[in-house]
């Protein structure tokens, strides 16, 4: 099962389950053999149990019983590293535009959990024209962070092909670059070079996280070069004529290309309970051409 949902009857199966007294890593146990991926089962668990006793308190319903509140307190501690500051938009007073410095930016869309912000005009016209020219000399096969080794490597999940700038390349970029910092809080020294993306009719990225796994042996190379990625920005240079959304499978979200657009999202720690499943949905018609930002914990490297 390549994609697996987490349900309404799932999350009301799991809290029937702690209501009737199993820990967590016998429900844990349960979903796995009946054919759930690890990580989607952990994530249901955490999130239905925390959710739930949220819900109770909310509505100043009877305390929970002692099983429920056991298998949510352990429920915590399921392979979960422990969270970290992230790059976050101030939204406190739902503002429908945010001054990012040189450009007033647009707030189209938000979401809590997970933190999703969708943007409007982040980029001028002109600006996705000179980051799409600047980037097509140097076009490539996109490749993968290969976290077995800390190298990369050619993904058959990912089949458009990109280019790194490095940080400050040219004014456009160093332009950008200032703009995203100021809007998102974070140290521009903090982010990766902004990478190009091209995809033609066919080519897509299937669901994945951009946080890097630490049970990878290569994942402690790679830290050293700034730390974790805690949030990701997805800028759209162009419009294709059919598919090419970012995706979200985890929350049924999808977000549509347009020019000058963004979709911003951050992960406060490497686990699936983040949320932040996302994917490239394939292009159907025409082309699209996308920057990707990702954001470290300390100045990268």
């Amino acid at each position: 099962m390549s994609h697996q949902t987490i349900t309404p009857e799932l999350r009301r199966w799991i809290v029937e389950q702690a209501q009737a007294g199993f820990t967590p890593d016998v429900v844990l146990a349960s979903m796995v053999a009946s054919g759930w991926r690890e990580p989607v089962a952990v994530q249901a668990l955490e999130t239905t149990l925390r959710d739930h006793l949220r819900q109770q308190s909310a509505g100043r319903a009877v305390v929970a019983a002692p099983p429920l509140q056991a298998a949510a307190a352990a429920s915590g501690t399921l392979a979960q590293p422990a969270g970290v500051s992230v790059p976050d938009l101030d939204l406190s007073q739902s503002p429908r535009q945010i001054d990012a410095g040189d450009r007033v930016v647009d707030v189209i869309a938000s979401m809590g959990h997970p933190r999703v912000v969708v943007l409007g005009n982040l980029l001028s016209a002109e600006e996705c024209d000179a980051l799409i020219e600047a980037a097509k000399p140097q076009l490539a096969r996109s490749l993968t962070v290969e976290t077995k080794t800390g190298g990369e490597e050619l993904n058959p999940d990912r089949t458009s092909s990109g280019m790194f700038f490095t940080r400050g390349q040219n004014p456009v970029v160093a332009r950008v670059e200032a703009r995203i910092a100021r809007l998102v809080g974070w140290p521009v020294e903090n982010g990766e070079g902004i990478q190009v993306l091209h995809y033609r009719p066919g080519a897509e990225y299937k669901p994945h996280y951009d946080y890097f796994d630490p049970d990878e042996p290569g994942t402690p190379t790679i830290l050293r070069r700034g730390g974790q990625r805690v949030a990701t920005l997805v800028m759209y240079l162009n419009e294709p004529a059919r598919g090419g959304g970012t995706t979200f499978p985890d929350v049924g979200f999808e977000v549509a290309p347009k020019r000058g657009h963004a979709v911003f999202f951050s992960y406060d720690r490497p686990h699936p309970s983040t949320r932040t499943l996302h994917g490239g949905a394939p292009v159907i018609e025409g082309e699209k051409w996308v920057a990707t930002k990702w954001l470290r914990e300390r100045e990268f490297a």
